[in-house]
């Protein structure tokens, strides 16, 4: 693994939402907020969503997608392709007390599946300092200091 790829994948861990977006049947594009379930990033990332779900229809039509993760000092962009996964254990393993909220009646709930996506690229950007030194810099003319780097997974 890369020096890249190690600093996307501890970025990715910070983050516990991001949004997936997909192409729907017209072309357009269409974001879904998604619990990211497993925190180390080795080029996965997976996701619980109802087969029922606008998101999973979509991927019937088209799997390329991205993730995109932001937060007040990091924003990550990935893309690459999703599939749905019927798998049982790996669901288990995934499943958490929070999860219940948006599927209460738990794993065993037939409309459930998951979603695995498989990054192929990532751009992320950082950028140092507190929000009043980043703030202080914009306000002055001046680009707060930080990273952008395009990673190959």
């Amino acid at each position: 693994m890369s020096d890249d790829q190690k600093t996307l994948a501890k970025l990715i861990d910070g983050f516990r939402f991001a949004m997936l977006t997909s192409i729907q049947a017209d072309g357009a594009l269409v974001a879904h907020p998604l619990t990211v379930q497993e925190s180390e990033f080795d080029g996965d990332l997976w996701f619980i969503v109802a087969k029922d779900s606008p998101v999973a229809s979509h991927l019937h039509i088209n799997s390329h997608v991205g993730v995109s993760m932001s937060s007040k000092d990091t924003w990550v962009s990935l893309t690459g392709s999703a599939t749905l996964v019927d798998d049982e254990t790996k669901l288990k393993e995934l499943w958490s007390s929070s999860t219940e909220a948006w599927f209460p009646e738990g794993p065993e709930d037939p409309n459930i599946t998951l979603l695995k996506f498989d990054a192929e690229g990532a751009e992320y950007w950082t950028s140092d300092g507190s929000s009043i030194v980043r703030a202080a810099k914009l306000l002055s003319g001046n680009r707060p200091a930080g990273t952008n780097e395009k990673v190959d997974l």
